[in-house]
């Protein structure tokens, strides 16, 4: 197992014209892209470090660092809107003809919308929680209301009572975890860009916007997915509820959905092993035809 893998070691960039692009990449064979979620002190790395060694072994796996969020450059906008930009200047700029991709959260949000725009990009396609549609529970989540207060005036107790909301097991929120967030998400740039999406005003003009308009909520559009798709979700999420999964579950053509017990947000985290595998396996999964 690849286990020497080090942030200097794997960090990469590259230019477009709305600015530079910065990315982690481990290993050989087809391209795996990881997409990373949303929150106080996010990148891609540390959603994805600890999978990196697993996934490197059989892919070339890219970790993508979103515009906005501290470590590629701001692209400005709205940062979900950007991520998706970026996505497209991404693998166009590595002259990728497909790809396979694992979206977290807003990631996967992310990879659904790229893959129904760009069908034949996409081979194969892993979200873990954050899609769809509150069903059964109030929306939005608990998490999104913590993330919400710690955008509005961030303090390290509201960073803490947010960190706790997206696990299980609170043994997970370590001194080291809450610190390294909040270095990264005070940076004044990385706050301005989460305020554009996190802030009440910013959560309340999207929400009138949606109502206004007359265009399909995401959630609609499920359907045009094309790719086999994994849902993974921890069935103790606590930022998108389980049954959240049910819409992209029933809607998605080829979707499949996996739960994993004493699970919260962070599946690929808090059930690192059993997420890698039931990953790995659907990825490396024959077609009807016979083909990888």
């Amino acid at each position: 197992m690849t286990s020497d893998l080090s942030y200097e070691g794997t960090l990469r960039e590259i230019s477009t014209e709305s600015g530079v692009l910065r990315y982690h990449e481990a290993g050989d064979g087809p391209p795996l892209l990881l997409l990373h979620g949303s929150g106080p002190g996010v990148t891609g790395w540390r959603n994805f470090r600890g999978n990196l060694g697993v996934f490197a072994e059989h892919f070339r796996c890219l970790v993508l660092e979103f515009p906005g969020f501290g470590v590629s450059d701001d692209f400005g906008g709205h940062p979900m809107v950007t991520a998706l930009e970026s996505v497209v200047k991404f693998v166009d700029a590595l002259g990728l003809d497909s790809v396979d991709i694992i979206g977290n959260s807003m990631g996967g949000g992310v990879a659904i919308n790229y893959a129904i725009a760009h069908p034949e990009k996409v081979r194969r396609l892993v979200t873990i929680g954050g899609i769809g549609k509150n069903i059964f529970s109030p929306g939005p989540g608990e998490g999104i209301k913590l993330l919400q207060e710690f955008t509005e005036a961030p303090t390290r107790e509201r960073l803490i009572q947010w960190l706790h909301s997206m696990v299980y097991d609170p043994a997970m929120v370590t001194e080291e975890l809450i610190e390294e967030r909040w270095t990264q998400a005070t940076d004044p740039e990385t706050l301005d860009s989460a305020r554009r999406m996190y802030s009440k005003v910013a959560f309340s003009m999207m929400v009138k916007a949606m109502e206004a308009s007359d265009a399909p909520p995401p959630w609609a559009m499920m359907h045009k997915v094309k790719a086999p798709t994994l849902l993974t979700w921890g069935r103790d999420d606590r930022v998108s509820p389980l049954d959240m999964a049910l819409i992209p579950m029933r809607t998605i053509p080829n979707a499949e959905l996996h739960v994993f017990p004493n699970c919260g947000h962070w599946a690929m985290i808090e059930q690192k092993e059993a997420f890698e595998s039931a990953v790995l396996a659907f990825l490396r999964r024959k077609d009807a035809a016979g083909r990888p």
